[in-house]
């Protein structure tokens, strides 16, 4: 089964969001478009999500695209739901198919305070992350999208350009149990340049690998333990790990939708160093 190009398996269709544009790549905005367009064509084309960009850019973003453009989009609003109108409407101008908005919790905002505002601003069909904060409304905002009356999804920090921006195996597993727990699908970001469990060796930052989380959210899915979660993030064997990815089924992918990456080239090459994805043959090699 794959996710509609050859070589690109169901459980790792559409898992990369192109976050080429945020660090530490920093790519130009130009330079992501192009590379995400000249991309469509490509035979791991079906790995990569939509191109992920901040709302403040999307100004800059028509000049860069022909009309029937079609690029897929999530846009971002680190300033919180009173961006969204703006936003939605910079977007509805443009050859583009957005997909979701993710929405960050503005410091010292209440949970209810934010969630009003999200609940006026949000158009019906539209996927909507909701990231969760790491500080004391992180309980609050968890049980909030546990809700069964909310659509919303959920959005983990897994790295960053600090140490301490990185959450240790307890409190990642422990986040992903409770939206796991509740049926709400997660996206992450950040921190995530690896696909096995690693220690940096220019930062010394330990990085969870993206693999490790997919493997932590099936257990979960399949009735396991939050300890369970926690030895999985913390597999630094890749051997290991590919063989247990071996036996995920593509179901998981309505809990864990996609993480976000600066770079496509790294995962795709891990991928298929770890017999995840299989590259085409080059003609004329036999």
């Amino acid at each position: 089964m794959t996710g509609g190009v050859p070589g690109v398996p169901a459980l790792v269709a559409g898992l990369c969001d192109d976050a080429a544009v945020f660090p530490p790549g920093l790519a130009p905005l130009p330079d992501a478009v192009r590379a995400y367009r000249d991309r469509r064509d490509r035979w791991y084309a079906g790995l990569v999500g939509p191109l992920v960009l901040a709302a403040a850019v999307l100004p800059q973003l028509g000049p860069l695209l022909p009309p029937d453009a079609r690029l897929p989009l999530s846009v971002t609003l680190p300033g919180g739901p009173a961006d969204l109108p703006a936003a939605l409407a910079d977007a509805a101008a443009l050859p583009v198919e957005l997909r979701s908005v993710e929405v960050a919790v503005p410091e010292g905002m209440a949970t209810a305070e934010f969630l009003d505002l999200l609940a006026a601003r949000v158009p019906g069909a539209l996927d909507v992350y909701v990231e969760v904060p790491r500080d004391l409304r992180r309980v609050a905002v968890l049980e909030v999208l546990a809700s069964s009356s909310l659509r919303y999804r959920a959005k983990f920090r897994t790295g960053g350009i600090r140490a301490d921006l990185h959450p240790d195996e307890a409190e990642l597993a422990a986040g992903v149990a409770a939206v796991v727990g509740a049926g709400v699908p997660f996206k992450a970001t950040a921190g995530l340049h690896h696909a096995v469990r690693n220690t940096d060796p220019r930062t010394g930052f330990e990085q969870h690998g993206f693999l490790n989380l997919l493997l932590a959210t099936d257990a979960l899915v399949r009735g396991g333990t939050e300890s369970e979660a926690r030895a999985l993030l913390a597999e630094r064997d890749g051997a290991t790990v590919a063989g247990l990815v071996r036996t995920v089924e593509p179901g998981v992918r309505a809990a864990f939708a996609s993480f976000g990456t600066c770079s496509i080239t790294e995962p795709r090459d891990e991928l298929v160093a770890l017999g995840v994805l299989t590259a085409p043959v080059p003609e004329g090699i036999h």
